[in-house]
């Protein structure tokens, strides 16, 4: 697989993007398997990092999720990329990849995967759930003994517990909705932390179908209204993103035309 052809598969994943271009680097790297440079929307591969054109897709993918975060968020994108905004673009992108036959999932196919997956759900995710909705329960009896006597929970909890207020809510609040331990206790505690029920509701049944806590999170973000941005200002953004597009192919025109030249004499 060339860079072209990578190029032509992560264009079939998301169309409507800005110009960017992928560049093999024909080299090996310890530190990365590949880079985006916003400023120049290339995608660098060190395409000899890879054993097999599926591992280098999945980069390729990642690196393009950072170009499709940059060029479409409403905000700039600052220094730090990996954000929750970044995750949910590339799980959406790989899902995408899936389905189309870009990227291939072994993780659901291999057996050697699906008998590790079963057992980190089963004996470790869904049990260490099960404990910790059984925990809240408790605390919810240690805070109805509280109050019966006239004991302060909060100084319960912290002084006679050791544990952290916010911690301790979590927990019986878990217990209350009755979440599935299935789903594991940090997407439990995700759920228990949204006050909506509609979208609690939601957020649970989509860590039920096997969606990531990112695609899980974007799901319910999106599900607010969101914050409209200024016009003038997404267009003054829009302005100075093709300007910089504008520069870079100007650039490269202006390097090819000199090699040209040089070999024309």
């Amino acid at each position: 697989m060339n860079q072209d052809q990578v190029k032509e598969q992560l264009l079939a994943l998301e169309e409507e993007v800005e110009e960017f271009f992928v560049i093999f680097s024909g080299k090996s790297s310890k530190k990365v398997n590949g880079l985006y440079h916003p400023d120049t929307r290339e995608i660098i591969i060190h395409n000899r990092n890879f054993s097999n054109d599926n591992a280098l897709m999945y980069t390729a993918i990642h690196e393009f999720a950072h170009h499709v975060h940059f060029t479409t968020s409403a905000v700039p994108v600052g220094p730090r990329s990996h954000t929750l905004e970044f995750r949910g673009i590339l799980h959406r992108l790989l899902e995408r990849a899936e389905s189309l036959s870009i990227y291939r999932n072994d993780f659901d196919t291999d057996p050697d995967f699906m008998a590790m997956t079963w057992r980190l759900r089963n004996e470790f995710l869904a049990k260490n759930g099960a404990v910790m909705k059984a925990f809240g329960a408790a605390l919810a009896d240690a805070e109805r003994l509280c109050t019966e006597r006239g004991a302060r929970f909060d100084d319960y909890i912290e002084r006679v517990l050791a544990m952290d207020r916010k911690t301790a809510s979590t927990l019986i609040r878990i217990h209350g909705y009755d979440l599935n331990p299935a789903i594991g206790y940090a997407n439990m505690a995700t759920v228990a932390g949204i006050r909506n029920e509609e979208r609690r509701s939601e957020a649970a049944q989509l860590f039920e179908s096997g969606k990531s806590p990112d695609t899980v999170k974007m799901a319910v973000r999106s599900g607010a209204e969101p914050e409209q941005p200024d016009p003038v200002q997404k267009l003054e953004k829009e302005r100075t993103r093709i300007k910089r597009t504008i520069a870079s192919l100007e650039s490269k025109l202006a390097a090819v035309e000199d090699r040209i030249s040089r070999i024309v004499g």
